[in-house]
Order: structure tokens, then sequence, then C-alpha cells
């Protein structure tokens, strides 16, 4: 699709090089080129596809200028931005072929393409902990609870409060970026409330405000916060709401003191 629109902009401004030759009657003729040669004015004609000559003092040459140089400059004009369009789209393409296809969540450092790995996490509620595997829902119980992962800080540190991350999906789910809260040996991910009636699962992420821009088609995205986050506990996460199903990739922010 994107071919054929650049196509037929590259059509329509080699059709508005074209120039209408004005005469003094206010008719005009569309022409490939003119030249003045003494008394006479010299074009091409497009409608007839040959040379022909009119008297000078036939042709609004003044009117014909100006309107030449108001149509050179939108062609200039038009030019550039579809030079600056394939140039984003290739800069797009180079920026994807650096991020895997698998799912997960990659971040750069430079050219350095580094991985966060996920994070194994666990309900704990007041009947105790119970382990869940990625994509594995936990059965309902009443109560609240808590999404935990371990240890009170992460490996994965991040120096950068505004470091950009790519999100390939698995699937259609929710995902951003949430502030994790250290409690003892573990982190709390979300609070968590379940309802027996309805056999549902309230989650309560403590989520940061973000920016994306979607990459690609295959559901790769690029996220980063709106504001430079704080020192702290952080992590991408992509879930469906009430499914139980958050997968977590954890990082702490620590930014170098100057």
């Amino acid at each position: 699709m994107r071919k054929f629109l650049v196509a037929l902009v590259t059509l329509g401004i080699a059709w508005a090089a074209n120039v209408k030759l004005y005469m003094t009657d206010g008719s005009y003729q569309l022409v490939r080129e003119y030249k003045v040669q003494g008394d006479r004015v010299r074009f091409y004609s497009i409608e007839r596809s040959d040379w022909e000559e009119v008297p000078k003092d036939l042709v609004d040459l003044k009117r014909t200028e100006t309107e030449s140089a108001a149509r050179q400059a939108e062609i200039e004009k038009e030019a550039k931005i579809l030079s600056e369009e394939e140039k984003a789209e290739r800069a797009l393409q180079a920026e994807v072929l650096k991020i895997p296809q698998d799912p997960g969540v990659y971040w750069l450092e430079g050219e350095q393409l580094h991985v966060l790995k996920a994070a194994e996490s666990s309900v704990r509620t007041n009947k105790g902990r119970q382990w869940l595997k990625i994509l594995t829902p936990m059965p309902v119980v009443s109560g609240k609870g808590t999404l935990e992962i371990q240890n009170p800080h992460s490996q994965n540190i991040i120096t950068n409060p505004e470091q950009e991350f790519y999100i390939q999906l698995s699937e259609t789910e929710r995902f951003g970026i949430a502030r994790l809260t250290p409690k003892g040996e573990f982190r709390v991910v979300e609070d968590l409330t379940f309802v027996p009636v309805t056999k549902e699962t309230v989650e309560e992420p403590m989520m940061v405000d973000i920016l994306q821009k979607q990459m690609s088609d295959g559901g790769l995205y690029k996220i980063w916060p709106k504001d430079p986050l704080p020192n702290g506990e952080y992590a991408v996460v992509e879930y469906t709401e009430g499914k139980m199903n958050m997968q977590v990739w954890d990082f702490a922010v620590k930014t170098v003191k100057k």
C-alpha cells in the first residue's frame, strides 16, 4: 500500500512540474517548458506533444512566472516531505530488525541488545503463598492478597530514568510499566481482591504513565515513561485483567549522581 501511495505522490509531483503558460486573454497552455526567444515564446505543448510558438505580446509572462515559482516551491516541499517519510520508515525498519521476534522484553544500550528475563511470581494470601507459572491462572479464593516476586531488589539495573523498552507480545493483552513495593524478601507487583460469588479477581497494579509506539503489525511495541522514573523498583508487565496471568519483567532505576 505504501509503495502505491509513494507512486501516486511521485506521479502527482511529475504532473505538477508541468507549467501553465498564461495568455493575455486569460487562457493558458499546459506546457512542459517554454523559452522566450526575441519577440516569440517557444513552448512544448503537453496536449499536442510538440514544440510550438506564439508572439511574446500574447503571453502573460508575469503571471506565468509567479505561478510557476509558487508551484516549484510546492513541488520541493512535497519532495522533502516524501524524502523525510521514507527516511523515517527506513529508520523504523532498521530499529525493528534489532529486536528479536520472540515474545519478551528488551532494551537497547547504544547498539547492544539487553534481554529482561521474566520473573517467577507468587500469590500471598492469608492462607499462605502459592507459586504461579507464567500464563497459568490461579483458582479463585475469597479475600485479599498480593502478587509478588522474589528478592527486595532487582538485579537488572537501569541508570536512565527515561529508558525505552521493547515488548514483543505473545497475544493481544494489556501491558505497561508498574511500580513495585519492596516487602521483606519480596516485591509486591499488585494488590489482589478475590470475589468468591462471581469468581473474579480484581487486580490493582500501581501503573506508571507511559508513552507507546507500535513498531510492527506483529505485536512489537516500544514503551517509555511519560516522566522520568524516580529511583526504585519497577517492572514491565503484560496481562489480561482479572485472569491472573500477569508476566513480570523486573528492573530497578538507579540514577548516577553527578
